[in-house]
């Protein structure tokens, strides 16, 4: 019999969670499980809902109708889990996990976790996420860095601790010349131009206000910014460009469906995060042969090779990312190196596949008789994935 996994997620919005739990779901559909995602959050005109469905995932919600606890929400997430007989529960962040790990255990399926950042908040959160680590047959961090706050915060037992570091499909993320001659034309910014840009959610650990403050001096009709993606924080931002005077060179694009094309319109890739577990655009921007330039935080440092693939500059540090910027834009032969060694990386560690591939390895351990012997004694298959 098809076994029945369900992924469980906050909501279906379009952060980096999401999306590799749509990759993961996709690619499990595709190894012939039966496989469903699972929403928290009430209806809205979320935009993964329609991927899902098209990658042959059984979507449904049940949602959490207000801010705060709700244990009812445990009970009823357990009904639909044990009526839908899903054989294991994959939660995705805190909130699900929360909720999905003592609800998979009261509907008798398994549970993986994926940790995919650091969530700063502690309190009750934090203590309540611990005793839903109790449920939990394996926990995944997406890094070792973010596996190192787990571990020293004590949010699950040691021997169900792992990492699993993201990847991506580079079927969609490569160099494309004709990708960036359209962007380009689209925003009217000239072929020869300076490009840097960034792709995120509009949100206060993106940190884009670092980025645009850091940025200004060095911008004009051939030195120009993009930032695509939208949020909570976009007025502000159009705000703080006004305030700047460099409305004329920045390009605020909001939430794009055609990323691989903007990212192939750039010349450097910027991340300027205050708080990351490993952000999948860094790895998009790679294997686009773009250059990284990125506060070191979360997982990033363990992504970048610093002077080969990338450059890391502390978080918070305005002048130290415009001295990175400037430097890079003075020697464009620095540039295309480190990006032409950034697309050779991603594609030899970062893949779609091997990422999926071991989820898949992980969920048969899980799933198998002998689960307790083989998730719990997991150094090996911990220092594999770390590496």
């Amino acid at each position: 019999m098809t076994a029945h996994v369900a992924h469980i997620l906050s909501s279906f919005g379009t952060g980096g969670a999401e999306r590799v739990a749509l990759d993961l779901a996709a690619s499990q559909v595709r190894a012939g499980w039966r496989v469903s995602a699972v929403s928290l959050a009430p209806e809205s005109d979320e935009p993964l809902v329609a991927e899902f469905r098209s990658a042959g995932v059984e979507i449904d919600r049940v949602a959490r109708p207000r801010p705060g606890v709700d244990p009812v929400l445990v009970a009823r997430l357990g009904w639909w889990l044990r009526r839908h007989r899903v054989d294991l529960a994959h939660t995705h962040n805190r909130l699900a996990m929360i909720y999905g790990a003592p609800a998979a255990r009261l509907a008798g399926a398994r549970v993986v976790h994926t940790k995919h950042g650091k969530n700063p908040r502690g309190g009750a959160r934090l203590m309540l996420a611990k005793l839903s680590g109790r449920c939990i047959d394996a926990f995944v961090a997406v890094s070792p860095e973010t596996a190192e706050v787990a571990r020293t915060r004590h949010e699950i037992d040691e021997r169900k601790l792992l990492v699993i570091t993201n990847g991506i499909e580079l079927g969609r993320f490569h160099p494309e010349p004709t990708a960036r001659e359209r962007i380009r034309r689209e925003l009217g910014i000239d072929a020869g131009a300076w490009l840097i840009g960034t792709v995120g959610r509009i949100a206060p650990e993106k940190n884009h206000a670092l980025l645009l403050r850091a940025a200004a001096p060095l911008l004009g009709p051939q030195h120009r910014l993009v930032i695509a993606g939208d949020g909570p924080l976009m007025a502000s931002l159009r705000e703080l460009v006004a305030e700047l005077k460099i409305g004329g060179f920045v390009h605020l694009l909001g939430a794009r469906g055609d990323v691989p094309d903007v990212l192939n319109a750039l010349d450097v890739f910027v991340m300027s995060s205050s708080t990351e577990g490993l952000p999948l655009v860094v790895l998009e921007a790679m294997a686009t042969a773009l250059p990284v330039v990125s506060t070191s935080v979360g997982g990033i440092p363990d992504v970048l090779d610093e002077g080969q693939t990338g450059f890391l500059v502390p978080s918070e540090d305005e002048a130290a990312l415009r001295d990175r910027l400037a430097r890079l834009h003075a020697d464009r032969a620095v540039t295309r190196a480190a990006g032409a060694k950034a697309r050779t990386v991603a594609v030899s560690r970062y893949s779609g596949e091997r990422m999926q591939r071991d989820y898949l390895e992980l969920y048969a351990r899980v799933l198998s008789p002998s689960r307790y012997d083989t998730v719990q004694d997991s150094a090996d298959v911990r220092d594999r994935r770390s590496v």
